[in-house]
C-alpha cells in the first residue's frame, strides 16, 4: 500500500489486518501513525523502547498493562491513552476495532512478552532493535519461537506450560516484506 501525507482511515480500514502496526505516513514523518484493524487479542504484550500513544477510531477495547500503576484502561472511540517507554501492554478489542499508535519513527529498541495468566509471572521476553529487524517481523518471529518451542512456554513460577498461539490471519510477515521494499531502493 503507497503511504503518503495524506491518508482516509475508515476508507482503507478494510484493508488492515490484526495488529498490523502499518504505517500509514511517508518515510521522514516522526511520530509516524500505525494503523491496525483488531478483531481478536494481542497475542503477547508489546513493549516499545519509547513512549507511544494508542488512538481508539472506532470500536473498543481495553488495553492490559504490566509492571504499572495502571492495570487496564477502557478505550472507546476517540480516546486517547499514553503508553509509556518499557510499559508492557496487550490490546484486547471488543469487536472490531481500529485504532493509531503514535510511535517515533526510529523507534529503537522493540518487544514481545508472555505472562502467566494462574500467577501472572513473565514466561519469556524477546526483544530487538527496530533499526535492523522491523517490528512486524519480530513479531512474526517471536511468536514462531514461543510456538515451536515448549520450553519458552513454561512458566517458571508455577511450571504450566501454555498452549502455542493461534496465528491464523497475521500478516506480520507479508507486511515486512512490503515494508522492506521501499527501504532498501
Amino acid at each position: 500500500m503507497p503511504r503518503s501525507r495524506m491518508f482516509d482511515t475508515f476508507r482503507e480500514a478494510p484493508a488492515f489486518g490484526p495488529f498490523d502496526e502499518y504505517p500509514v505516513l511517508s518515510p521522514g514523518v516522526d511520530p509516524q501513525l500505525h494503523l491496525s484493524r483488531n478483531d481478536r487479542p494481542q497475542p503477547f504484550y508489546l513493549i516499545c523502547g519509547k513512549d507511544s500513544v494508542l488512538v481508539q477510531m472506532s470500536g473498543g477495547a481495553t488495553v492490559h498493562f504490566k509492571l504499572s500503576d495502571v492495570l487496564r484502561y477502557r478505550l472507546r472511540t476517540g480516546d486517547f491513552v499514553y503508553i509509556p517507554a518499557g510499559t508492557p501492554h496487550c490490546i484486547v478489542p471488543e469487536g472490531i476495532a481500529l485504532n493509531y499508535r503514535y510511535k517515533a519513527e526510529r523507534a529503537g529498541l522493540e518487544g514481545v512478552a508472555w505472562y502467566c495468566p494462574r500467577c501472572d509471572a513473565e514466561i519469556h521476553r524477546d526483544v530487538w532493535d527496530t533499526e535492523v529487524e522491523l517490528p512486524q517481523e519480530g513479531y512474526a518471529r517471536a511468536s514462531a519461537a514461543f510456538n515451536r518451542d515448549p520450553a519458552l512456554r513454561a512458566c517458571p513460577a508455577c511450571g504450566v506450560e501454555h498452549p502455542p498461539l493461534d496465528l491464523h490471519g497475521f500478516r506480520w510477515t507479508d507486511i515486512a516484506r512490503e515494508l522492506r521494499v521501499p527501504r532498501e531502493r
